[in-house]
């Protein structure tokens, strides 16, 4: 291994100082790793402990040296070491530090060099123990977790190399950050939760039963106040130095507190219920859709592989998760209701969430999901408040489309803003009517998310010729229209999903239906009822496809959702020669249900009709499968819409399919492929869900193994797809890169 740098010092052997210094010499990036404490006994240690290489006898000549120094000191001890070292320091030799706050280190810098050296990255590992010195000192310390660098305009693009390959060296997840927005955040994720374990544990001290108390304590207390046992001297330094981020967060803290006292006081279940669950769900969800982080900027993301092996059979009888946009809908509706409405069968995948998790910041009360049961408290149609701060939708499209005409009609601002895969979605085609409404809404860079929407406008009913067929458009207007003076009205130039509409109408409010056109008209309300999620046709067509091309299958798929404006990928199938029935039709809930059985039957191409098209528009890269274990030629048109999903689905199918040995040819609306032999390789779903899915799919009638790069967004819709796969015959292993 080549050396990061030949020589490295870090000032101050504590834990993190010694720990890093311990991981650097395991990892042998470094050619010397030099430690240099006040205290001469911790340098003799270190050097005994192997922690470091040498003990820094003359700290002026180890800096003259040094080609990278590590401040690993108190934040207040900070000014003193540069000042000390400063005459020492080559103009070339990189400077970073360790502290957890990072507006009064750089102040600091600023002080004593004037101008701050091109070379000093500040840092800050959010790493620790209650243990200290380098006794404590854990090679292992920052493996897994995070490390923020805050980079200067200063700061070179090879000195912030060099820090954030250093960080890497000892298995942290780097991440870049402003000074100011670090000091922010960090004063809310670490500095307020030591304050109040300190603060807990101080006052139950005074008590004067403080001996039971402390007899007595639960696991609970004990997980909260373990962060009391740090040490108190650097934990007053750092409320000195991040004083106003921290207050902030102590004045905010403390109302929240103020509140919940007077919930508990008055006997306000309601309120205690919202603090809560709305706790405990923010804390769960995003968890999940952040890796783990709280920082939605420059997140490191794994790379999710699926190794898809060649050949199998698919059989037996499964039920795969609720579909997506009635599930994303119970809760725009149940939220807008009055009354509680009870859910079944909710998709727990991250973008459903992400509309859960909007409400809750917009004050309204939401049990579960638990097994796909959910309680929402409906707040009715005038009932929602003003978020905290701006609505972080993930990957949605259905959730930043319809909430963009919901919102548009309160009357306070709201932004919302999605991952890097949605902020390249057009939205402009809901923006746009929603203007004529009179709505003010500001999109981004090329009409793309995040979305501005300023609340107190009074909305006036419009009629809208839709220019290309779209349900989230259609529901986004009728939404808006519940606001609107007057009646609102859309036609669609080809029938789109209507779940908006029949969930309107299960919800009590009067939906106009003729032909291609729908209308609503503002004054009524929404009451409270119980919904029944159907399983996500769009997900089980990843198993009907499966099954339909794959020698020797039978599989039945339960309780499938089988709407009008949904069932194009039936159909579709049923032209190409598939074996497939509809078994226990009935209607639950206001939408059609039934058990699918499928059979294998040798496929033959079809030129799609187009009609079919808007009907199974997210099950078409499932569909280029199938086409391509067909029987001569299937030509797909008026698919455009499929170019600006979460990715251009017909260009991403395209380029894999040949990749695995496909005959397809892309056109600007759809594809032109020839049934054929598929081979194995490697492919790339681009973070797009449907594209991993289908690829999976494609193993069962490949010669070769099939590896998809990029899976990671299979969560958003289905979230147990790999071990249903596996179930029914597929062979599908799931890991990093």
């Amino acid at each position: 291994m080549s050396n990061l740098v030949e020589r490295v010092l870090i000032i101050g052997l504590g834990l993190i100082g010694g720990s890093l210094a311990k991981a650097l010499r395991e990892q042998g990036c470094c050619g010397t790793v030099v430690g240099y404490d006040r205290d001469r006994d911790e340098m003799l240690a270190g050097l005994q402990l192997g922690v470091i290489d040498q003990v820094a006898e003359n700290l002026a000549a180890e800096v003259e040296q040094a080609n990278l120094i590590v401040l690993a000191v108190p934040v207040k001890a900070t000014e003193e070491v540069l000042s000390q070292i400063k005459p020492y320091l080559s103009i070339e030799t990189v400077l970073t530090d360790v502290g957890s706050t990072k507006g009064n280190v750089v102040e600091a810098a600023r002080r004593v060099f004037g101008e701050i050296p091109d070379t000093f990255v500040p840092g800050h590992p959010i790493a620790g123990s209650e243990k200290s010195g380098v006794a404590a000192a854990n090679s292992q310390l920052f493996n897994g977790y995070k490390v923020i660098i805050t980079p200067l305009p200063e700061s070179s693009a090879s000195a912030t190399r060099i820090v954030e390959q250093m960080w890497l060296q000892t298995g942290a997840i780097v991440l870049d950050m402003g000074v100011a927005r670090h000091d922010e955040v960090l004063a809310a994720t670490s500095h307020l939760p030591h304050i109040l374990a300190f603060s807990l544990v101080d006052t139950l001290a005074k008590e004067e039963e403080k001996l039971d108390i402390f007899r007595y304590a639960a696991g609970g207390f004990r997980d909260f106040t373990r962060i009391a046992a740090s040490d108190p001297t650097m934990w007053r330094d750092v409320c000195l130095a991040n004083k106003e981020p921290l207050l902030k967060q102590l004045d905010s803290f403390t109302q929240g507190l103020a509140q919940l006292r007077e919930a508990i006081e008055q006997g306000d279940s309601e309120m205690m219920l919202g603090t809560f669950t709305r706790a405990k769900a923010a804390r769960e969800h995003f968890s999940r859709i952040l890796s783990g982080t709280a920082y939605l900027d420059n997140m490191n993301t794994s790379n999710v592989v699926f190794r898809a092996q060649p050949g199998g059979s698919v059989t037996g009888t499964i039920r795969v998760p609720g579909d997506k946009s009635i599930s994303h809908r119970s809760i725009m509706l149940g939220s807008l209701a009055e009354g509680v409405t009870e859910v079944t069968g909710f998709l727990e995948g991250e973008d459903a969430l992400a509309t859960l998790q909007a409400f809750r910041d917009m004050g309204v009360v939401i049990e579960g999901p638990h097994q796909g049961e959910v309680r929402i408290h409906g707040v009715g149609l005038h009932g929602l408040q003003a978020p905290p701060g701006p609505l972080y939708v993930g990957n949605s499209g259905t959730t930043i489309r319809l909430l963009s005409g919901l919102l548009a009609a309160q009357s306070f601002d709201t932004e919302l803003s999605g991952d890097e895969s949605l902020s390249k979605r057009p939205m402009e085609r809901v923006a746009k009517p929603l203007r004529l409404m009179g709505a003010e809404i500001e999109t981004g860079e090329g009409g793309r998310p995040p979305l501005k929407i300023k609340g107190g406008q009074s909305l006036q009913g419009i009629h809208y010729d839709m220019p290309m067929a779209s349900a989230q458009v259609k529901s986004c207007l009728m939404l808006a229209g519940l606001y609107a003076e007057g009646t609102t009205s859309v036609t669609e130039p080809a029938p789109t999903r209507d779940h908006t509409e029949r969930m309107l109408t299960g919800f009590g409010y009067s939906v106009g239906v003729d032909e291609s056109t729908v209308s609503v008209q503002s004054g009524g309300k929404l009451t409270a009822t119980n919904i029944d999620v159907p399983a996500d046709i769009s997900s089980a067509t990843f198993f009907l496809v499966a099954a339909a091309i794959t020698p020797d299958s039978d599989l039945t798929l339960e309780h499938v959702g089988i709407n009008p404006t949904r069932v194009g990928v039936l159909n579709i199938l049923r032209l190409m020669g598939a074996d497939l029935e509809l078994l226990n039709e009935r209607e639950v809930g206001g939408e059609p249900v039934a058990d699918i059985r499928i059979r294998y039957a040798p496929l033959k191409g079809i030129r799609v009709p187009e009609d079919q098209v808007p009907l199974a528009i997210d099950e078409f890269p499932a569909l280029f499968v199938a086409a391509c274990c067909a029987e001569g030629e299937t030509v797909i048109t008026g698919a455009e819409e499929l170019r600006v999903k979460e990715s251009d689905r017909i260009q991403v199918m395209v380029d894999g399919l040949k990749a695995v040995g496909a005959d397809i040819e892309g056109t600007p609306d759809g594809a032109i492929i020839r049934g054929g032999q598929l081979t194995g390789g490697e492919v790339f779903a681009h973070g797009d869900h449907r594209i991993a899915m289908s690829f999976s799919i494609a193993a069962l009638r490949s010669s070769g193994e099939i590896k998809i790069n990029d899976c990671a967004n299979v969560a958003t819709s289905f979230p147990t797809f790999v071990d249903l796969a596996n179930e029914v015959g597929l062979t599908i292993h799931k890991g990093e890169a």
